[in-house]
């Protein structure tokens, strides 16, 4: 539909027509060598073109209304989980996609628009039946949201109802009709299902670790339920139960970790008298040993509030363990006071004035460990130094300043929260040593002085390299009073505790100096994923370098080797590799680097996904409630015709989608082809019958 509109009012046509006689008639009013038939022709071809070109000045607009009709649209979505695979033959599923097929071409001779799509979300020609989980509900949702605002007239959900990550399906947000078919067998079948084993993904070599096996019961009798934890091949633990009409028995083990490494265990529930499904009567766990936690000892003259705040951070941390020294109060035993003990030494007050801790100073600063020196109202200031230290402090203690902590924006070692500096901001002040101090020049401050609400470039803490070893200082004391501060503003601790952990992180880990590095991205992965490597080449001054061939030898659990080599360059860091099945792998990176071998090693794991195997019994019940909530119907495989012939007598119109345009009439090609076709015809009749 197209409507002629003005900017102005349209009465001025009329003074347009006016103003296009009167030219006209004033131009072929006087006598001319041409007959009055062909004068009059003239005179009209003048009079349409002035009239035109007048009606363009008033700015006329097209207004042009086109409307699209947009067909209803009808979605398929199949479950192709590995659970309807397990409990339908190939038959039984060519013939479920046949009767789809069917169901989707009835729609389309109706003016349906029909889509097929699985649970991920993408839109398929025919359901292979192999994905490895069950999300019902994100397949719901994504297809509410692709369509949107679309002409969706409704879903029909072909599924065994059972789900097995998200959430349940019958909270997803829906606006259409779900017409839900239940494949699968409801029957209760009997079944010991092995359902969960917990455990921690960590041990302490030499300690022991605990494994409990949570086991499902599905119509067993009284007859034991046997689990056994196998290593390598051979059973290390096994315990029986009597069900005793119980419907979920707990199995709880402790086992030896006696050799580091990612190990796996086998965690088996032995198959009973008529059991049919045994895929998931077992699973495999991995477990890291690590050599042992990581030693931090803290060395104090007394007992003080600050000392109970970091011993808080540093324990919450299962990889650390917090020895505390206070000679003739706590002490630690001798050997973890020795250099090597620990892998982080802290002194508190250090060095004090009674020298009660100079002995130990003397030793272990001396020594190759990292170090954290906290310097406050107990520290004799000019023993620093004297003792290679290289603090100058201006003052000999005695008169302080209040400060509060800044974070330096230069620092780079470790980042914070972004609004860690406000919280700071809050924090009562600590106590400091008055007046100036030198400190090295190669130190990196993290933290920087507040004098009431002026920000001084003196630090507070800072760090700086000693050879292999790093060390830190704190000047302030009263530290605690920040933890403090923080739990009663906020309810929690985070910025304290993430300064000091991040701090107490960074000390006690030795700087990689390697030239060549060889990682997975992470230590475990999924059978579904490719398992990705990255490997970094550096020079002399540690920069990145590019061009290195990298050969990586990958060592299954069978003791199987498979060997890739691939170039290193900025953008192909990262190999990939697909394929690989559940088990621990060890590999061996190697590169050369100024023709000498550079060697790193490492281990991966890689987990099967098999949740699809723990419960085969279909949910008929879910679906029902879901198509009952949206509108819909639920039918059984059986009922299939019924499903096609009932989803042909829902009525959905087409939607119509109205477009409206404006554009000027001047803009229009076919007005300036009119306009040259007048003037050039009125100019060739003139021009021809001698009128120029």
């Amino acid at each position: 539909m197209q409507r002629l509109l003005f900017e102005s009012s349209p009465l001025f046509i009329f003074l347009c027509a006016g103003v296009a006689l009167g030219y006209a008639y004033l131009l072929y009013k006087a006598r001319t060598p041409w007959s009055k038939a062909v004068n009059r022709i003239l005179f009209a071809l003048r009079t349409i073109l002035v009239f035109f070109l007048a009606v363009l000045l008033l700015g006329p607009v097209l207004r042009l209304i086109t409307n699209h009709y947009e067909k209803p649209t009808w979605v398929y979505l199949v479950d192709t989980s590995s659970s309807v695979a397990e409990v339908l033959d190939s038959t039984s599923r060519g013939s479920l996609v046949r009767t789809v097929n069917t169901s989707r071409k009835a729609l389309e001779e109706l003016g349906y628009e029909s889509r097929l799509f699985d649970l991920a979300g993408n839109e398929i020609s025919s359901p292979l039946f192999n994905a490895p989980t069950s999300d019902l509900n994100t397949g719901i949702v994504q297809v509410i949201n692709q369509f949107e605002g679309r002409n969706l007239a409704g879903i029909t959900l072909v599924s065994d109802g059972i789900y097995n990550s998200g959430t349940s399906p019958v909270y997803a947000p829906v606006h259409v009709p779900v017409y839900t078919l239940g494949v699968g067998d409801t029957t209760l079948r009997v079944d010991v299902v092995l359902k969960n084993v917990a455990f921690n993904k960590v041990a302490y070599e030499g300690n022991k670790f605990p494994v409990r096996a949570q086991v499902v019961l599905q119509g067993i009798g009284p007859q034991p339920i046997t689990v056994s934890v196998l290593k390598e091949g051979k059973v290390i633990a096994t315990q029986n139960k009597e069900p005793h009409d119980k419907a979920f028995l707990d199995f709880d083990f402790q086992l030896d970790a006696n050799q580091k490494g990612i190990q796996r265990y086998d965690v088996t529930v032995k198959s009973v008298a008529g059991e049919t499904n045994v895929r998931n009567n077992a699973t495999s766990i991995f477990i890291e040993v690590v050599e042992g936690k990581k030693k931090i000892v803290l060395i104090a003259p007394a007992p003080h509030p600050d000392i109970k705040a970091l011993k808080s951070v540093v324990e919450k941390n299962a990889n650390y363990e917090f020895i505390l020294h206070i000679p003739g109060v706590t002490e630690a035993k001798p050997d973890l006071l020795k250099p090597g003990a620990a892998e982080l030494f802290i002194f508190h007050q250090a060095i004090d004035l009674g020298g009660k801790t100079l002995p130990l100073f003397q030793t272990l600063y001396r020594s190759n460990a990292s170090v954290l020196l906290m310097i406050g109202s107990n520290t004799n200031l000019r023993q620093l130094a004297a003792n290679q230290v290289p603090l100058q402090f201006e003052s000999a203690g005695g008169q302080w300043d209040e400060v509060t902590p800044v974070v330096n924006a230069q620092f780079r070692e470790f980042g914070f929260a972004d609004n860690t500096n406000g919280i700071f901001a809050r924090y009562p002040p600590a106590q400091v040593p008055f007046g100036k101090f030198t400190w090295p020049i190669n130190a990196s401050v993290l933290l920087q002085q507040r004098i009431g609400s002026i920000a001084t470039d003196r630090p507070m803490l800072f760090t700086w390299p000693d050879n292999n070893r790093k060390i830190a200082v704190l000047v302030g004391e009263g530290i605690w009073r920040w933890r403090l501060n923080e739990f009663a503003d906020t309810g929690h601790t985070l910025a304290f505790d993430e300064l000091f952990s991040k701090l107490v992180q960074y000390l006690s880990t030795l700087e990689d100096k390697r030239r060549f590095r060889s990682f997975p991205l992470q230590n475990e992965f999924s059978d579904a994923e490719p398992v990705v490597i990255e490997s970094q080449v550096y020079n002399e001054l540690f920069e990145l370098v590019y061009g290195n061939t990298v050969k990586l030898e990958v060592r299954n659990e069978q003791g199987q080797i498979s060997k890739y080599s691939y170039v290193l360059s900025p953008g192909g860091a990262r190999y990939r590799l697909a394929g690989l099945k559940e088990g621990v792998y060890r590999f061996t990176a190697s590169t050369q680097i100024n023709e000498k071998s550079e060697i790193v090693n490492g281990q991966f794991l890689v987990r099967a996904q098999n949740v699809e195997t723990q419960n085969l019994t279909a949910d008929f019940s879910l679906l029902r409630t879901l198509a009952q909530q949206t509108g819909g119907r639920f039918y059984q495989t059986s009922q299939a015709a019924q499903l096609s012939t009932d989803l042909q007598q829902v009525k959905t119109a087409s939607l119509i989608h109205t477009e409206e345009t404006f554009n000027q009439l001047i803009n229009l090609k076919w007005v300036f082809f009119l306009l040259l076709a007048l003037i050039s015809v009125e100019w060739f009749m003139r021009k021809y019958l001698g009128g120029y």
